[in-house]
């Protein structure tokens, strides 16, 4: 009988998302293929140290536990072929991360295979590979450079998430960048309050995270905090806070906490709820976030068009 992968909750991660790459990829752009194979085989027992996606990946397949339906599967894509990629896996053995499935593309963008394998998400420090990815409509982002260091002993995972061009389309967001001042879009999102807006890039990852996360308060102790927490961290201020909640209610999802912002820093809030990962679709607001959280640019819709 197949693996019913069709079942599972799916993130498709790449080596350079999941491990910190940097050593390997200056060797391949100074000195070419030949010598970046040689430099992975000599290299082929030192450790790789975590990447940005590194612990939100670890706190998803801590989900797993002992459970027998196993819901969280994370399938790691790769640029490498499967000789070069071997110092990953020892890394992946090393970290003891349940990761046994892989794709090796050699050279090749390996987003074409997450149809196959049911991902709702592919991460990778290649922007290329993602841009590519997201004109094709998967649902991908680029993780950026970051400073933080993990804390083993928080067991919880924070997601927080940008809401137009990532939950939602960018449909809002189109009219704001067509009017170009505030009040012509706050009296259109007043007029469209109870009107949901259309998913965006991330909202099938989105609604899996809502799943698992009640799945995991119904399993866990009443008197333990959930293991997984949501935030959403919007520009988008009253009126517009409104169709916000219409587009949650929508999808019969509750959030644990949201921040309407009106053009306030993002990372004043942030750095409070302390993210083990950020979603945006706007570069100037990653760049003033991934240093000090692990964030992720999905480059999508109007916004980056201009890009």
């Amino acid at each position: 009988m197949p693996y019913p992968i069709e079942n599972k909750f799916v993130i498709a991660v790449a080596s350079s998302a999941l491990f910190d790459l940097t050593e390997s990829d200056l060797v391949f752009q100074k000195k070419g293929e030949d010598e970046y194979r040689s430099f992975q085989r000599a290299n082929e027992t030192n450790i790789l140290r975590p990447g940005v996606a590194f612990p939100l990946i670890k706190r998803l397949l801590r989900v797993n536990g002992d459970s027998r339906d196993q819901p969280v599967e994370v399938v790691l894509l790769s640029r490498n072929d499967p000789d070069t990629g071997l110092r990953v896996f020892k890394s992946i053995e090393h970290y003891k991360l349940p990761i046994s499935r892989a794709v090796f593309v050699a050279g090749s963008n390996p987003f074409q295979y997450l149809e196959a394998f049911n991902a709702s998400l592919f991460l990778s420090g290649n922007a290329d590979d993602v841009k590519e990815a997201v004109q094709h409509g998967y649902p991908a982002g680029c993780i950026y450079p970051t400073d933080y260091i993990d804390d083993d002993e928080d067991e919880e995972l924070r997601i927080a998430f940008d809401f137009d061009g990532i939950i939602a389309d960018d449909s809002a967001e189109s009219v704001f960048q067509r009017d170009g001042f505030l009040p012509a879009f706050h009296d259109h999102e007043r007029r469209k309050a109870g009107e949901p807006l259309p998913g965006g890039p991330l909202i099938r990852f989105f609604t899996e995270i809502a799943k698992l996360q009640k799945r995991l308060s119904e399993e866990s102790d009443s008197a333990k905090k959930p293991g997984i927490r949501v935030a959403i961290a919007t520009a988008r201020n009253a009126p517009a806070h409104e169709r916000v909640i219409t587009t949650l209610r929508q999808h019969d999802i509750r959030i644990d906490e949201a921040f309407f912002l009106g053009g306030i820093d993002k990372s004043r809030v942030l750095n409070i709820f302390k993210p083990h990962i950020f979603f945006d679709d706007q570069v100037g607001h990653i760049e003033g976030i991934a240093r000090s959280f692990p964030s992720v640019h999905v480059p999508f819709g109007i916004t980056n068009a201009k890009q």
